[in-house]
């Protein structure tokens, strides 16, 4: 993703930043060891005491995680009424006491009210919710490869998006604003179970701090006014229903929605996969050349990296300063669609469009640490402008350089976590930039064939898990006996063997 500076709101964030990545501040509002007292106040249906018979035969564990949202919004009131059902299989190999999950708007101050909670359909009256940390106690241990069903019912209270702070680090995304509302990181999810530890990172003034793992998404959406519904940009395949839309979405990390009554949209079709654009009526321009450069990255990625795993693309121009990805959408800030596109490719507006494509395959497909180690989606990323401009447009190259990656110039090691990166800038410079020079430093050196069999073989062994460096230098050692270890000490703080 691709940020822009401003200074944080005690010290957390959410969203994302103009030209890279993304995160917004707010203020939390901690509670510990709640107890329900309230009634269901959702739309849907309360939950039901369920009673399960045990099966004689027990039933296989899916492969991922599988997130059931029923969803209405009050798109004037800005709030959103869910009735969220998880089923979680435990693949981590270890039997589990207890489930984390991630509830990034409990960081607003009344922005999230849990009004019901059960697990395997038995009601739960406590838990405990610290900030973004929803942490539920199992009652028995659940068992490697069994599998739990939770059932969450909340209400969302919007955050006014343009309230921020004038000294944020970044532009807020979740909320609304005064033409659009953005639910992004809006339900609550399972965060990864890895090396004997939940992953929930903090917050922090710039780049992501969050780590997904790969779900399966049905959001069933409505709204509590249906005639004067907006357009709707989401992750998922719509299929329009009696009275609402279901969207569904498999092997996605995160599912995000937009909508604005002032949306105008243009589409195009790529093979089996439908791209959409969605922009301002006085940004039709821009609008229809993020879709084209959106297509053409597409094709480009597909063809170097390998397919693209979903059926739709939507992208967004946010009415922010922000771009970021999730799956099968992205935003671009409004500002490349206005006076920095010029109507040629040398331009922010087509190489962040060609970078956030990029996202969907370095984030969606191969997940990593996006906190500790960033470099990973990002250094790719930035790397993947280069190899779209490549493609279409190699006259532009040594402009895209000169403009893109030197003009800051980048210097600091490409390993850094969020938190070392001592502000935006030298955190940019270092994972995004320094990362772009070590990749052309190292395809020189290993030449282009091993390089890209090398990128092939990485993204097919990393599909659907969450990779770490040194997974990427496992792999890489596999494609290559040039050594290239002075590279890795160059670029890198922490030397991988």
């Amino acid at each position: 993703m691709f940020n822009s500076i401003k200074s944080i709101l005690l010290a957390l964030c959410l969203g994302s930043i103009s030209f890279l990545s993304a995160c917004s501040t707010v203020a939390p509002e901690p509670t510990a060891t709640a107890t329900l007292t309230q009634p269901p106040t959702a739309t849907f249906t309360p939950l039901a005491t369920i009673t399960f018979t045990p099966s004689p035969t027990p039933i296989p564990a899916p492969e991922r995680a599988a997130y059931t949202l029923n969803t209405t919004i009050d798109y004037d009131a800005h709030t959103v009424t869910v009735d969220e059902t998880i089923l979680y299989p435990n693949h981590t190999g270890e039997r589990l006491n207890a489930l984390v999950l991630a509830v990034e708007p409990n960081l607003w101050a009344g922005g999230f009210n849990l009004s019901s909670l059960a697990i395997d359909g038995t009601p739960l009256t406590t838990y405990s919710l610290t900030d973004q940390r929803l942490e539920i106690a199992l009652a028995a241990f659940l068992q490697p490869e069994q599998v739990v069903t939770l059932q969450l019912q909340y209400t969302l209270t919007l955050p006014f998006a343009e309230q921020a702070d004038p000294n944020d680090s970044r532009p807020r995304i979740y909320g609304y604003t005064k033409s659009q509302l953005n639910l992004t990181n809006w339900y609550p999810f399972v965060v990864p179970y890895l090396n004997g530890a939940w992953v929930l990172h903090d917050p922090w003034y710039y780049g992501e701090h969050l780590v997904y793992d790969a779900a399966d998404y049905t959001v069933n959406l409505k709204f509590a006014d249906p005639a004067s519904a907006p357009i709707v940009a989401a992750s998922g395949f719509p299929e329009p229903q009696a009275d609402f839309t279901r969207y569904t979405i498999t092997a996605a990390r995160a599912f995000a929605l937009s909508m604005s009554r002032d949306f105008q949209v243009s589409s195009t079709q790529v093979g089996d996969v439908t791209l959409s654009s969605y922009y301002s009526p006085l940004s039709e321009v821009g609008g229809k050349a993020a879709l084209k450069a959106s297509a053409e990255a597409l094709q480009v990625y597909s063809q170097r990296y390998g397919p693209y795993t979903h059926k739709t693309l939507a992208i967004v121009m946010g009415d922010f300063n922000d771009g970021m990805e999730y799956s099968a959408f992205f935003y671009l800030s409004r500002d490349f669609y206005g006076g920095l596109y010029d109507g040629t490719p040398a331009n922010y507006l087509t190489f962040v469009a060609a970078h956030e494509t990029s996202h969907q395959w370095w984030f969606e497909q191969v997940g990593n640490d996006q906190a500790q180690q960033p470099w990973l989606d990002e250094t790719l990323a930035t790397y993947s402008e280069r190899v779209y401009y490549e493609a279409l447009y190699p006259d532009l190259l040594s402009w895209w350089w000169t403009y893109r990656i030197d003009y800051y110039h980048p210097q600091g090691f490409t390993d850094i976590p969020i938190y070392d990166g001592q502000g935006f800038r030298p955190y940019t410079n270092a994972a995004y930039f320094q990362g772009a020079h070590f990749l052309e430093a190292l395809r020189g050196r290993i030449g282009d064939e091993a390089f890209f069999a090398f990128i092939q073989d990485y993204l097919a062994q990393g599909r659907g898990k969450i990779v770490s460096a040194d997974d990427f230098f496992r792999i890489l050692k596999t494609h290559t006996s040039t050594d290239y270890s002075d590279l890795v000490r160059q670029y890198f703080q922490n030397i991988y063997q």
